[in-house]
């Protein structure tokens, strides 16, 4: 959902030929998460003016009006300071448009110009203010508002500097936002700061930095006390919220000057030119000037460090890249049986047996007393809970309950000191998600957070927490990040049961199939064919109903969710058990139908189910055990699965779903990796 992506270049010669092509790339890095029009603002020859390209559309539009722009543009010498940022943007407010595009600007000569992330929640406040001082408006967006608040702060304050006055404005801010700031009044100079949205600085030097660390500074009042909290949100005024800070020890410690810094909302964008990056907190304001980072707090918490650790990325290029595969979301299908052996290794023993957690080893006896577990979490991570809530009352023999994010915060849930609350999010930065976790934290809740992504929102704010090491997910639909999640979860389960001696032969046959899941998943994926032959009867029907009730029923809520996702053909996931009570109406001879029928302890309900939509003269297709030609017969197409323990069998069941979803949205000519209207990080509410 949205993207940033800026750039600076200290002392190391770029020319804007160069600087362009970075810009765009890195926007290119960045299209997975979702946008509809694209922006970049560069540096003009004047070095005290800029030039700004917006269209509506892909990236690939913004390029060819690039070298448009540019195409009478001489061979300029290499510039020893550049600054340019960049932005792919989902329309919130405004529709898709170029002159909702951004950057936005804060005045016809480009004085400032913003890109941002998220939404802000009290821009018709600030914006009257600033139009009762007769600043106009050029767009329908909220971040407009942001970049005229700071050319109104600098009028008045024209002594501040830019960190300063981006500083000022934030604070007069609410709602969730990621901003990067560029100015023709302070050349060379990039600011950027978040809430709520995430954003990291990357940082290139010739030479290894001095230190791991970069120092914080924090804000003084008056009487040169540390702030201790944090001051209410306003409406814009002209008096500043909070004192200036002193800058006397500002400093970016570097062997030499020879520096540049990538700004972006993702590791993805950076980690071609990088590995070396900082995850910013909310209300850190990045400042970047005469090639010295030094990063500020609006406000200080109890439990801040004194300083921001450089993380290094364990991600690689090729990790991002399509390889000979058409579509990200078909290379993710067929990463699976590499990336759950990645979610087990180093935590699954299959010689003793055993199961170890290291990130939440040390929790575990408080979370063995505890009240009840809670699952949190939105979409496919909703769906990862479902599926493993029996296995998990099964082995804990504790109250499980899975919420939906938006659902529960709406109840105001009551929540105990005693509950541990598990949030579950691929990318970390889920803003019902998180919003979530907040609220169960403040009322005293052990937070354990199960994520895809290291340094997230997520993965910081919780007690401890599961990596699922799924590695990096790009296409928009969630494929392996979701059976990843599964993994991570059947795992805890079997932690928590490890010292339960009327359980062990059950934890025994589960990590047995553990052992044997990848080259299941393999097996599954041979299907490939088979599922595309199926979508070949399908693509051109309007509905897809999906069946099936126990283990599978979480499979019949993905698979339908990922037919929306990809294709926009209506699906609903049904539970079996469900279908005299109302969906038993929607059969026919012409309705498609797909049951998933597996020789588990529910088979004998799920054979009930099928043989009702049979003699309703529907014709159901089948997901089903290899070799039972009982089932089969019932059938009029089957995929036929291979056997394992049924608490796993909605990991194998799940990718014909995904394959099918992915084959249909093919044969529609309809963008996989970027359905319409959705983004990858959903950071809004």
């Amino acid at each position: 959902m949205c993207g940033i992506f800026a750039y600076l270049n200290y002392l190391t010669p770029k020319t804007r030929r160069e600087v362009l092509d970075l810009l765009v790339t890195g926007l290119k890095r960045l299209e997975y998460r979702g946008y509809d029009s694209a922006g970049i603002a560069v540096d003009s020859t004047d070095p005290s003016d800029m030039v700004l390209i917006r269209r509506s559309g892909k990236v690939k539009v913004l390029e060819d009006a690039i070298a448009e722009e540019f195409s009478e543009d001489p061979d300029e010498a290499p510039r020893q300071v550049h600054v340019g940022i960049a932005h792919t943007r989902w329309a919130t407010h405004g529709e898709p448009s170029e002159r909702n595009s951004h950057p936005q600007r804060s005045d016809e000569a480009h004085g400032f110009v913003v890109v941002h992330n998220g939404i802000m929640t009290n821009y018709k406040e600030i914006k009257t203010f600033l139009a009762k001082r007769n600043y106009t408006f050029e767009s329908d967006t909220d971040t407009e508002i942001i970049a005229k608040l700071v050319h109104h702060l600098w009028t008045q304050h024209p002594g501040y500097s830019f960190r300063e006055l981006v500083e000022q404005a934030i604070q007069q801010m609410e709602g969730a936002f990621a901003l990067a700031f560029k100015s023709k009044h302070f050349p060379g100079e990039c600011v950027a700061t978040r809430r709520g949205s995430p954003l990291l600085v990357g940082i290139k030097t010739k030479t290894r930095l001095a230190t791991d660390h970069i120092p914080i500074l924090y804000g003084k009042d008056a009487d040169g006390s540390k702030h201790s909290e944090h001051r209410p949100h306003g409406t814009a005024r002209d008096v500043p919220l909070m004192p200036r800070t002193e800058s006397t020890s500002e400093f970016m410690p570097l062997e030499d000057k020879e520096v540049e810094y990538f700004f972006a909302s993702d590791a993805s964008a950076v980690i071609e030119h990088t590995n070396r990056v900082i995850y910013l907190e909310d209300d850190d304001v990045a400042a970047v000037k005469d090639g010295a980072l030094s990063i500020h707090r609006l406000r200080k918490c109890l439990d801040d460090p004194h300083a921001r650790e450089i993380t290094t990325l364990k991600m690689e290029i090729q990790e991002i890249m399509k390889g000979n595969y058409k579509y990200f979301m078909q290379k993710e299908i067929f990463e699976q049986p590499e990336s759950v052996v990645n979610t087990m290794r180093g935590r699954v023993n299959f010689e003793n047996e055993t199961v170890t957690l290291g990130g939440i080893k040390d929790y575990i006896p408080e979370i063995k007393r505890c009240r009840r577990l809670m699952l949190i979490g939105c979409g496919t991570s909703y769906h990862s809970a479902v599926a493993t809530r029996q296995l998990l009352e099964e082995l804990t023999e504790l109250p499980v309950m899975v919420e939906l994010a938006s659902d529960f915060l709406d109840r105001n849930t009551p929540i105990f000191r005693d509950d541990v609350c598990f949030f579950i999010s691929q990318s970390g930065e889920t803003a019902d998600t998180l919003m979530a976790l907040r609220y169960c934290k403040a009322r005293g809740a052990l937070i354990v957070g199960i994520t895809n992504t290291v340094g997230s929102s997520i993965c910081r704010e919780s007690h401890c927490g599961v990596h699922i090491n799924a590695g990096p997910e790009i296409g928009v639909a969630s494929t392996k990040a979701y059976t990843s999640q599964f993994i991570s979860l059947v795992m805890f389960a079997l932690v928590m049961s490890e010292d339960r001696l009327s359980l062990q032969s059950r934890r025994k046959e589960i990590i047995a199939g553990l052992a044997s899941l990848a080259g299941h998943i393999r097996r599954v994926l041979e299907l490939d064919e088979r599922v595309r032959e199926l979508a070949t009867d399908l693509y051109q029907h309007k509905s897809l109903l999906i069946m099936g009730r126990g283990y599978n029923f979480a499979t019949c809520l993905e698979g339908a969710l990922k037919v929306k996702e990809l294709t926009y053909m209506h699906s609903e996931g049904i539970m079996a058990g469900e279908l005299k009570h109302g969906p038993l109406a929607l059969v026919d001879d012409q309705m498609p139908v797909l049951m998933i029928v597996m020789q588990d302890p529910v088979y004998e309900k799920c054979m009930n189910a099928l043989m009702q939509v049979q003699a309703r003269q529907g014709r159901p297709i089948l997901i089903c055990q290899e070799g039972d030609e009982k089932t089969m017969s019932y059938a009029s197409r089957v995929l036929e699965i291979p056997k394992t323990v049924d608490c796993l069998q909605g990991i194998l069941t799940v990718i014909p779903m995904q394959l099918l979803s992915y084959h249909i949205a093919d044969m529609l000519n309809y963008n996989v990796d970027c359905p319409r209207n959705l983004a990858k990080s959903v950071t809004v509410e």
